[in-house]
């Protein structure tokens, strides 16, 4: 699902609301997750999971199509951690 369309999702259910209100929301709660993840801290939604910042170590990695080797420096990335009730969602829809 792509953000415009949960946005449009959103204005459906709550009809009451409008749809310049809706996205505000939307693009507001994903810039919180992005500003928490960048500071290097964890997120959690109750009920849907929990994002946090894992650091890769720096490693040797080789180019698979020259083979040379290559230093891939330390980084860090998001992880996501789904919760149990979203868990039990997916596995019975």
């Amino acid at each position: 699902m792509l953000k415009s369309e949960l946005i449009e999702r959103l204005a459906f259910e709550a009809k009451d609301i409008a749809e310049t209100d809706i996205e505000m929301v939307v693009k507001t709660i994903f810039e919180a997750v992005s500003l928490a993840l960048s500071k290097h801290n964890r997120i959690e939604i109750r009920g849907f999971g929990s994002f946090a910042p894992k650091k890769r170590h720096s490693r040797t990695a080789h180019n698979p199509k020259t083979g040379v080797k290559v230093f891939v420096p330390e980084k860090w990335i998001p992880f996501f951690v789904p919760g149990k009730e979203l868990r039990e969602r997916v596995n019975h829809a």
